[in-house]
């Protein structure tokens, strides 16, 4: 907060303010006429502004600038003490402010010369017009002189104004202060009459009022500073601070910037102290931090024993890469691998190894992630040491104040603390053991040069360590830290522990001294003692390693988990899950996030705790009870138990919410490895590779996408060249193929798809889209292919022979397009594309650079899923892990440092460069800019110019340049002599002279020869000279081994590695070492189509589907999904196909019903379903299994009980099951708010209120109306069971699924036929009456009928007519009943039948009959 936010400093109004209201009033009379409506018109102005005449006029009137320096001095001092005068006239005490101190003041003469008023007034002071010679003077001058002319002898109204008043005050008020308020504070103590003691005490309690003049001096100054010419105008002049974060424009991000330290090793070690220690301290330090990380990670490692030392090594010499070299993970992994792999060379100059096997292979000891792994593991080492050199520190301090205090727990343990968690139960137990103590040391402790207020306020513990509860707990006979050594068995020799010869209460009753008594004392000796057992570090230590031991993992389920989990709700694999170890949870980092994550939401709790407690318990109490026999040490063993049980319990607790913290925290990074494992796969493939080309190459893509596919999209296409451009767009609408057999031609634009085809030679042909019906785009294309014989790419064979093949179609994954096409990046890459067209363009972009597109998207990739339940992962630890695999990859692929730096595409890799990151990334490209926008070496991004006339700003400094150089390459141009062939390759400068020399070997170079090509050609003649006669296939003939040997005789390095990649390097440089292009599999394409995984759609479900035709054999259906499916006749529903019912009768388009999946092909995206009831009914599979004693099933059964019980007290009767899916135990109510979100025809079975016999149907008719029908059962077996017949009116019914189908759905048939009839108005009677009104006033002569529902009474309709103008309308009830329709008991089976009826009845009746 600045000083300007603490003090008010504007003027109040009746200051500057009102002079320059003055002014302009005063003025006001000379604008007013000079244009209509009072505004300025400026117009005869304008005319006459001749450029020289205005400069010939305002010569006069502009101060030079040396004028204008000399009285900018006087002005700021002048407008500096206007400010002072007026902060001492807003400081003055009022007569309230006098009374409220105790000053006494005499009263104020009533009679005041109203004058006065008249001379503070602003806006009554007449107005002085300014003249050209002070235009341009400052307000505050102004001010200024009109205060000069109050003064006496200039004041214009000093006749007027009476003198002795007006005299005296403006003597007070122009008087100069040197501090302000201070003499109208002291006056006013003066005549208050206070003698010094109370005065002191005034000054004490409200200052003297020079409190904030260092405040008030500093805004002076930083006022006088932004006023100031001159200075210089900052970013944060211009932005807000939101913009400059955002835009990484901060100080803190400039000068990450200009920091010549990797950008990500600054950012992960900020929180943390820069490491300034001595070259012996750090080399005990990574020797402690390489056997603390060697203990966490070589658990994880499944190599023989053997390698447990050459590991520790290896993980010693990355953190000195680390930490001494500030190297990044990419670079230690790709020039510094020989320290990362064990050789059997190694062993025979280790003699801790020699008792490894003399076969043995080389081997790697860390891979890639491992050295992430060992990263992360390095900053919490750092926060681990800070932790603990706190605590040294503060246990240093504390002696130093107090020598007497030595602490064996705090010596003993420090050293011996592993994890923060043990440091901080340390920093707790120096707190509570010398809590007094340690507020001397905080009060001896200074901040900002004043020293802190100590708590001089004793805690309880204090004051119980300090009585007789002390000796009381002293007489138990054993320390809280002795009996933490002998649980641990850490105690040398016996102790025994001697009994007092009281008993407990009789001994605290001698002890008590009044108003304490004995009670009270020994529950105070309690108190102390369980807490000190609670507090000891110690033990913590030794319950928290057995708690991990063997530790339980409960589920319990809570009231709201017992109603909501049900058994298809995904929480249901753990609601009863009980004994879950930590193995039993390993490789299932999900279930147990899943489990804290229902525990947030308050359905289940989550209990962990030691499977042995009690025992663990009873073998404590041997560690603390006597072994003496009497009535005397049974009570004092009996409380050692209570005191023990009592710390246990509270130990228990608060380890178990630990450990609870510390498993999510491992099931986190285990689950976002994974995600990290499955993004590396996803970066690592090369762009599609079409037949014939080397691999790395980029083809040219032609990708087409009709969306969802539904009727009358278009298709829409575009081309994108090999180097990123799209040139070419469109659409296809009529795309069918035709019949040439029958003579039916193709559709027009299946030409135009083959003319572009044929005009663009693409290399392939992807296509995507948003549903199945994508797929038979897929083959279509196919077929068109085929049938134009369009050819994709000439290539040669392995004889040399060229060919070529049908052009090649594939599915492209399309996770990145989906979110990029509908993006804002899109619409400002593409802006005159439909947001179709760039979906296809991000399509042929993924098939070009799979990379490219996942880092353009930058923090969003953390929307797309690389695993089952990636939700449960923070996001930013997710994003980390993500971001560490692009990294790799993107180092491992290397970057064209030319060709990317300026493209807005290409260049968004930079900042995944190893070294840089978002800001260093921006510095490098502005100074490549900087330097003429080109590069001819990699040593001029450290601003090493090869031509000594030509300056060039550096891009890095020298570590950041050792960490990126190998990454960025430069082509290689033969033709230019600047150019390295290094410089192509991913060998790294600090070993280009490495490679020379190899390469001088391979051609039998000798020195004379070596210098003669140097001196002619520079540095890299000699590989010039190779690569010129093509002689790389020498470099393959040297024995590396002997070079890596004299390497590291000679200088100590480790180059074996090295120089194979060397080698590489030489033959083929920046060779594409990725994976090829990854061809979606089968199930990807099904996912990506239907959006539903093996887990949510997999044979056996029991799923909705649409009737979409019925045929006499079987009836084609599809799911929601998409997926189309087919029901043979063998798994109709009862009584329907074989000589029944058939299906086109019981069945109709569109219906939606039940079926169960019975085979599944993902790969055609076709299923094979059952509608038979009894499969349906059957209860889909679990997807989990529990071994025995793990599943709570009493509780699940107990649970399942109550639930009926529930249903029966809400429904007021005894809840009857019925054995049917359409069964619920609702009443009218529930059943019509259950079918309200239901589709038309959708049937509830419920218990009837009329009785045991009787059942009660509700089924949908429409939106809000609801049928609810009677059924009759009859010949029951039991009371319970469904009767063998089933009345409704006269219709009778064998079982509920007959009911349901011949007389609900049959019903329901005939609703939807009547209600899509041409004739039905979906309104109200009166509504229908008044349409049909209308229409015979428009056609007079005409008789006209319609159809309307009746809200009342659902499943019936009114026929309303209307015989002509002027005719009284008439409406006839129509009931609908099963297959059929009833009106004035005639029954007619179809709407055509129903309409004759009606025209022939109502002729009958004697109106003519109706006619259009």
């Amino acid at each position: 907060m600045s000083t300007r936010e603490l003090f008010d400093l504007d003027a109040e109004l009746g200051s500057e303010e009102g002079d320059d209201d003055f002014d302009e009033a005063g003025a006001s009379s000379k604008k007013v006429n000079g244009g209509e409506n009072g505004v300025d018109d400026s117009s005869e102005e304008e005319d006459e502004d001749d450029e020289d005449k205005l400069r010939e006029e305002g010569a006069g009137f502009v101060v030079d600038e040396d004028e204008e320096d000399e009285g900018e001095v006087s002005r700021r001092e002048r407008r500096r003490r206007k400010k002072r005068k007026n902060r001492e006239e807003d400081e003055a005490l009022d007569d309230e402010d006098l009374d409220l101190i105790g000053v006494e003041v005499a009263p104020r003469e009533t009679q005041q010369s109203k004058y006065k008023r008249l001379k503070r007034g602003h806006k009554e002071r007449p107005g002085r017009a300014r003249g050209v010679d002070n235009i341009f003077s400052d307000d505050e001058e102004a001010e200024e002189e009109v205060d000069d002319r109050r003064r006496p002898g200039m004041d214009e109204f000093a006749d007027f104004i009476e003198e002795d008043q007006f005299e005296d005050e403006i003597e007070e008020d122009d008087r100069e202060v040197g501090q302000p308020g201070v003499s109208m504070i002291t006056k006013a103590l003066q005549v208050s009459g206070l003698d010094e003691g109370a005065e002191e005490d005034y000054r004490a309690a409200f200052g003297d009022g020079t409190d904030y003049d260092w405040a008030l001096d500093l805004q002076e100054t930083a006022d006088a500073e932004e006023e100031g010419d001159g200075r210089e105008l900052q970013l944060k002049d211009v932005f807000e601070p939101s913009q400059l974060v955002e835009r990484l424009l901060t100080d803190e991000d400039n000068i990450i910037r200009e920091t010549d330290v990797p950008e990500r090793l600054q950012l992960a070690r900020k929180p943390f102290k820069e490491l300034d220690i001595s070259e012996e301290a750090m080399d005990a330090r990574l020797g402690e931090e390489a056997a603390w990380i060697t203990k966490l990670l070589w658990p994880k490692k499944r190599l023989d024993s053997y390698f447990e030392k050459p590991f520790r090594k290896a993980v010693r010499k990355v953190l000195e890469f680390l930490n001494l070299e500030d190297y990044e993970v990419p670079f230690i992994f790709n020039h510094r691998k020989d320290y990362l792999i064990h050789a059997p060379s190694d062993m025979q100059n280790d003699e801790d190894e020699m008792g490894a096997p003399r076969d043995a292979r080389p081997e790697r000891l860390l891979n890639q992630s491992e050295l992430w792994e060992v990263f992360d593991l390095d900053l919490k080492f750092r926060a681990f040491t800070e932790k603990r050199e706190a605590l040294q520190r503060h246990y240093d301090n504390l002696k130093s104040i107090h020598p007497d205090i030595t602490d064996p727990v705090i010596e003993d343990l420090v050293d011996k603390a592993v994890t923060i968690e043990e440091i901080q139960e340390l920093q707790d137990y120096l707190h509570f053991r010398y809590s007094q103590e340690m507020n001397d040391v905080r009060m001896e402790s200074a901040t900002n040069g004043t020293q802190k207020r100590a708590n001089n306020a004793r805690n309880l513990y204090d004051k119980l360590r300090s009585g007789k509860s002390s000796q009381l707990a002293i007489a138990i006979g054993i320390t809280a830290d002795d009996f933490a050594k002998r649980a641990e068995g850490s105690m040398l020799g016996g102790h025994f522990i001697e009994d007092p010869p009281n008993k407990p209460e009789d001994l605290a009753e001698s002890l008590a001294e009044y108003p304490e008594t004995g009670a009270t004392l020994l529950r105070s000796a309690k108190l102390l003692y369980t807490q000190e057992l609670q507090m000891n570090p110690r033990l913590r230590r030794f319950m928290r390693g057995s708690f991990y031991q063997d530790a339980h993992i409960n589920c319990i389920r809570t009231e709201k988990g017992m109603r909501k989990i049900t058994e298809d709700h995904p929480y249901y694999e753990f609601k009863y899950l009980r004994k879950q170890t930590f193995l039993d949870l390993h490789g299932r980092p999900e279930l147990f996030l899943k489990m804290l994550k229902a525990e947030e939401e308050g359905l289940i709790n989550v209990r962990i705790r030691m499977a042995n407690y009690d025992d663990f318990r009873r073998k404590l109490y041997n560690h603390i009870v006597s072994d003496n026999v009497s009535e005397v040490s049974e009570m004092w063993n009996s409380l050692r138990k209570e005191l023990v049980d009592n710390a246990l319990d509270k130990l228990h607790a608060t380890i178990a919410t630990g450990v609870k913290e510390t498993l999510r925290a491992r099931c986190e990074d285990e689950l976002a490895s994974r995600a990290r494992d499955a993004y590396s796969n996803k970066l690592d493939q090369a762009p599609y590779k079409p037949r014939g080309s080397e691999l790395g190459s980029v083809p040219n893509v032609l990708c087409l996408s009709h969306g969802k596919g539904q009727r009358g999209d278009a298709i829409m296409w575009a081309y994108v060249e090999n180097d990123g451009r799209v040139l070419d767009s469109g659409r296809l609408v009529d795309f069918k193929l035709g019949n040439r057999e029958r003579g039916i031609p193709d559709g027009k634009d299946v030409e135009v798809f083959v003319e572009v085809c044929n005009r663009r030679r693409p290399d392939v042909v992807g296509i995507s889209g948003f549903s199945v019906e994508t797929r038979k785009l897929y083959k279509d294309l196919q077929e068109i292919i085929q049938l134009y014989d369009l050819k994709g790419p000439n290539y040669e064979d392995q004889d040399g022979a060229e060919k070529t093949e049908p052009l090649e179609v594939i599915m492209v994954n399309d996770e990145v397009a989906r979110l990029y096409y509908n993006s804002a990046r899109a619409a400002g890459e593409f802006p005159k594309y439909p947001p179709l067209t760039r979906y296809c363009i991000a399509l042929g972009r993924y098939l070009q650079n799979p990379l490219a597109e996942y880092a353009s998207l930058g923090k969003d990739i953390v929307s797309l899923p690389f695993v089952e339940n990636q939700t449960l992962i923070p996001q930013e630890k997710l994003l980390d892990r993500l971001e560490n695999a692009m990294v790799d990859m993107v180092n491992l692929v290397g970057i064209n440092l030319p060709d990317s730096y300026d493209d807005k595409y290409m260049s968004k890799l930079l900042p995944y460069v190893c070294g840089l990151g978002p800001r260093k990334a921006d510095r490098l490209v502005k100074a490549i800019q900087a330097n003429g926008d080109e590069i001819l070496s990699r040593y001029e991004l450290m601003g090493v110019s090869l031509q000594e006339d030509k300056p060039l700003k550096a891009a890095m400094g020298p570590k950041v340049f050792q960490n990126c150089a190998s990454f960025l390459w430069l082509p290689f141009d033969s033709s230019e002599e600047s150019s390295d062939y290094l410089d192509n390759t991913r060998v790294h400068p600090e070993d280009y002279e490495l490679a020379r020399k190899m390469v001088a070997d391979a051609m039998n170079m000798d020195e004379e020869d070596i210098k003669a090509e140097v001196d002619e050609g520079g540095s890299s003649a000699v590989i010039r000279r190779m690569v010129r006669d093509d002689q790389t296939d020498l470099i393959h003939e040297l024995v590396l081994e002997d070079y890596a040997s004299e390497i590291e005789r000679k200088l100590g390095n480790r180059k074996r590695a090295t120089l194979e990649t060397i080698r590489a390097e030489l033959s083929e440089p920046y060779e594409e070492i990725r994976q090829t292009f990854a061809i979606l599999t089968g199930d990807e394409v099904f996912t990506m189509l239907t959006g539903e995984t093996k887990e949510s759609l997999a044979e056996g479900m029991v799923v909705p589907v649409i009737i979409r035709r019925t045929f006499q054999d079987h009836i084609e259906v599809k799911l929601e999904c998409g997926v189309e499916g087919g029901v043979s006749e063998s798994e109709f529903p009862e009584g329907v196909g074989s000589g029944r019912q058939a299906p086109r009768d019981v069945f109709t388009p569109n219906q939606v019903v039940r079926a169960k999946i019975m085979y599944l092909n993902r790969k055609v995206l076709t299923a094979q379903l059952s509608l038979r009831e009894d499969l349906i009914r059957q209860p889909a599979p679990r997807l989990f299994e529990h071994t025995p004693g793990d599943w709570d099933e009493e509780q699940e059964l107990a649970d399942k009980k109550a639930a009926e019980r529930e249903k029966e007290v809400a429904s007021g009767r005894p809840n009857r099951v019925v054995n049917h899916p359409l069964f619920f135990s609702f009443n009218s109510a529930q059943a019509e708010e259950y079918l309200g979100s239901k589709e038309p025809g959708e049937v509830v079975i419920r218990p009837s209120s009329k009785g045991f016999d009787h059942l009660a149907v509700t089924w949908k008719v429409s939106d809000g109306s609801f049928q609810h029908i009677d059924v009759l059962e009859m010949n029951k077996e039991t009371e319970y069971s469904v009767g063998k017949q089933l009345r409704i009116g006269k219709a009778i019914y064998s079982d509920l699924d007959e009911l349901i189908v011949n007389h609900v759905e049959a019903m329901a048939k005939k609703v939807t036929e009547i209600m899509k009839d041409e004739r039905f108005q979906k309104g109200t009677k009166e509504d229908t009456e008044l349409w049909l009104t209308n229409y015979c006033e428009a056609n007079p002569t005409r008789f006209m009928y319609a159809f309307c529902s009746v809200p009342r009474h659902p499943g019936y309709f009114w026929l309303c007519f209307q015989p002509g103008r002027g005719q009284k309308p008439g409406a006839w009830p129509v009931k609908v009943i099963p297959n059929a329709f009833e009106m004035h008991k005639n029954i007619y089976p179809d709407m055509t039948a129903l309409k004759n009826g009606f025209k022939m009845l109502y002729s009958s009746k004697g109106g003519a009959p109706p006619r259009r």
